[in-house]
């Protein structure tokens, strides 16, 4: 497996994977960037995307992505990825999309142990009132991309 790190406007990336996709993306709390650790082939893409992203230049991200979890929470992540750039939807509607409203504690659940930080957009799930409820990253983190999203942060992103 294969790792990189970036450094972003939340923290450093950590990046995980191989010629079979990405594993792991998350946001570290540790804002020192490991020196003299140069990017593997198999994740120059990722790195490319992710830095295209927060340049405002990327809305979707096109990797091979290979999350390791239940089935239930990969048919989950996989709606995750459904929806767009800018918009946000609640957990009850993610639970109706996924067929089953009453599911929705198990939906919270599995979108909370999502592996792969913002290509896979769990931050874009809310509250039915429109709150900023559960995100692993830290509530400030989950606010800052969904204003940067809608357009809010352009031009102060460094």
């Amino acid at each position: 497996m294969s790792v990189a790190y970036l450094q972003t406007p939340l923290g450093i990336a950590y990046v995980e994977g191989d010629a079979n996709g990405l594993q792991v993306v998350s946001i570290k709390e540790d804002t020192s960037l490991p020196s003299n650790h140069p990017i593997p082939e198999d994740l120059a893409p990722a790195i490319q995307q992710l830095t295209d992203y927060f340049n405002g230049q990327r809305a979707v991200f096109d990797l091979l992505l290979n999350p390791q979890g239940t089935d239930f929470q990969k048919r989950v992540w996989k709606e995750l990825l459904n929806v767009p750039f800018g918009r946000t939807v609640s957990y009850l509607d993610l639970s109706r999309r996924l067929g089953d409203e009453k599911a929705i504690r198990a939906v919270a659940a599995a979108n909370g142990k999502n592996p792969i930080w913002l290509i896979i957009p769990c931050h874009r799930i809310i509250g039915t009132d429109g709150s900023l409820t559960g995100y692993a990253g830290g509530l400030w983190r989950k606010k800052w991309l969904i204003e940067y999203e809608k357009g809010g942060l352009q031009g102060s992103l460094f």
